[in-house]
Formats: structure tokens, C-alpha cells, sequence
């Protein structure tokens, strides 16, 4: 095993906490990957890992080396595909954490293409809407929707999503269909809950914030759809995601004439991953699937 195969060994035992995990992520031999760590402790004269019989956590040295070590890797990554701009050619692991609808209805249907043309690139999906430590749990790359702030990352606006206000025939029918946004006393909406706001039980127009009441509070856009289709109040999400109980009419757009501001759905990556090949054509990849899926209101050029 050579220095650079050792480094990605730590890097995914550091991200697993476990050489057991780690060894099998990546197809070795338990003790391979300690050998690895092992042989990365000598060279670098220090002690990168505690270990004990039930976890594993990086040293104060471990944490300095495994940035380090993650930007030598990124680097080496983008020296590899500097001249190889096909991307055919392409080869590791690529990490990305993605929010759930779009990742089940959208990109995972076209994923199969995206494997086809780079045979030598394998990927790690996180599918979740929370918010993730990009840089802490060693991601390549995420997609949220939103403003996001942290000067760590770069981040490339994909486009910008309509928003609606949604609801099942069965609620409209229990509760009124309201026709403005005065209408709306009254109602319950399935509100949001996330680490970064709270509870959020906020409806937006075009130019008002009203809060409404509601029992329900859900942290994915999977069970808000959900929510919404039990009748158990009003949701605002993104328009393309809802086409099938559209068409269906398991759900009806309310308030059409009072949608909110579009979303702004990013995909963000370290500074020093900036030039990987691999972020690269991932993204050029994404920017072409939500452009054939209309998942924006004015997508932005591929270039």
C-alpha cells in the first residue's frame, strides 16, 4: 500500500470512527487498515489515533493531519484528472450529501447514466435535509436549497425553484379553500423543524410573512408531502416536486397568485476541493439533470 492509499485509509477510519468499518468501505483486510495508520504514525513521528475497545477518536495531532491530509489527497485527485478532462478516466470515491426529494426523485433516477460514464468513480450518497458538517464528515459535496453561510465553502447557485402552498382535497374540504392570503386565519400548516430554526410555522407570500398555528411539525420534505396528503394542513414546498399528485389530484395549489419568492438551491464544497475533477463533472452532471427535469423557474447556463 502506498502513502496515498494509507492517507485515504485514515481519512475514512477518522469519518467512520472504526477500522472495522473503514476496512470494509473499502474492501481491505482488517489489519491492513491498521497497518496503515500504522505505518502513518512512524513516517509522521506522532499519534494520530486513540484507540480503545470501543471507538476510535483522532488526537489533537489527528485532527491537524487529517486536514492535511484531506488537501494533499484533493490535490493529488485534480493532478490526476488534470489532462483527463473526458472524465472517463475518473476514479475513487465521491461523497455528497443530498435533500431527500431531490435525491429520490430527481438525481437517483439518472444516477445509473452518471455511473455508466465514469466507470472508475464510486459514490456515497447522504440523503438527508438536515444540515451536515461538509468539511467535519469529509463530504466532496452538498446541495441545499436556501442561504447558507460558512466561509469555508465555495458555492455555485444551481437555479431557483418556485414555491407553492399545498394541500389535499380532503383538507380543503374540512377547513375552506382560502382564495388570499387574509383567508388563511385560521388554518394549520405542517411546519418545519430544523437544528438551525427551530419550529417554523411561517407562511410566505410575495411580500408577508404570517404565522400559522399547527400540531404537526416534520424535518423532511418527505413527510411534509406526506402530512399534506393525510390532510393534516397546508405545506409549502417546491412546486416540480409535487407533478404526480398534481396530476393525480391527491393534492391541489392553493394561493397560486401568492406564491413566495423563488428558492435558491446551491451546491457548496471545501475551498480546497474547488479544482477536483471529480466536484466538477458531478456538477456539470447535476446542472443537466434539473435542467431536463424543469426543476427550476429560469435554470442557469451550464456553463
Amino acid at each position: 500500500m502506498d502513502h496515498l492509499e494509507a492517507l485515504r485509509v485514515f481519512i475514512r477510519i477518522a469519518e467512520s470512527g472504526s477500522f472495522s468499518r473503514a476496512a470494509e468501505d473499502l474492501g481491505l483486510p482488517r489489519a491492513s487498515a491498521s497497518e496503515a495508520v500504522q505505518r502513518l504514525e512512524a513516517r509522521a513521528g506522532i499519534r494520530l489515533l486513540n484507540r480503545t475497545t470501543r471507538r476510535v477518536a483522532l488526537t489533537a495531532d489527528g485532527e491537524a493531519f487529517l486536514g492535511a491530509a484531506r488537501a494533499l489527497l484533493d490535490r493529488a485527485d485534480a493532478l490526476d484528472g488534470l489532462f483527463r478532462q473526458d472524465g472517463g478516466r475518473l476514479k475513487g470515491l465521491l461523497r455528497v450529501s443530498l435533500p431527500e426529494r431531490l435525491a429520490n426523485n430527481t438525481l437517483m433516477p439518472a444516477l445509473p447514466d452518471f455511473l455508466a460514464r465514469h466507470p472508475g468513480l464510486n459514490v456515497e450518497l447522504s440523503v438527508t435535509d438536515r444540515f451536515v458538517d461538509l468539511i467535519g464528515a469529509g463530504f466532496d459535496c452538498v446541495i441545499r436549497a436556501g442561504a447558507l453561510r460558512d466561509s469555508r465553502l465555495v458555492g455555485q447557485k444551481l437555479g431557483d425553484m418556485a414555491l407553492g402552498t399545498f394541500a389535499s382535497p380532503a383538507y380543503l374540504t374540512a377547513h375552506g379553500r382560502p382564495e388570499t392570503p387574509a383567508d388563511l386565519k385560521g388554518h394549520q400548516l405542517v411546519g418545519y423543524a430544523s437544528s438551525a430554526h427551530g419550529l417554523d410555522f411561517d407562511w410566505e407570500g410575495p411580500d408577508t410573512v404570517l404565522t400559522l398555528g399547527g400540531r404537526l411539525a416534520v424535518d423532511n420534505a418527505e413527510a411534509q408531502v406526506a402530512a399534506a396528503l393525510a390532510g393534516l394542513g397546508l405545506i409549502q414546498v417546491p412546486v416540480y416536486g409535487l407533478r404526480a399528485q398534481l396530476a393525480a389530484g391527491t393534492l391541489v395549489e392553493i394561493l397560486a397568485d401568492f406564491r413566495p419568492p423563488p428558492l435558491a438551491m446551491t451546491i457548496l464544497y471545501p475551498h480546497h476541493r474547488q479544482r477536483a475533477a471529480k466536484v466538477t463533472v458531478f456538477i456539470h452532471w447535476v446542472r443537466s439533470v434539473l435542467q431536463a427535469a424543469q426543476v427550476f423557474t429560469a435554470p442557469l447556463s451550464l456553463v
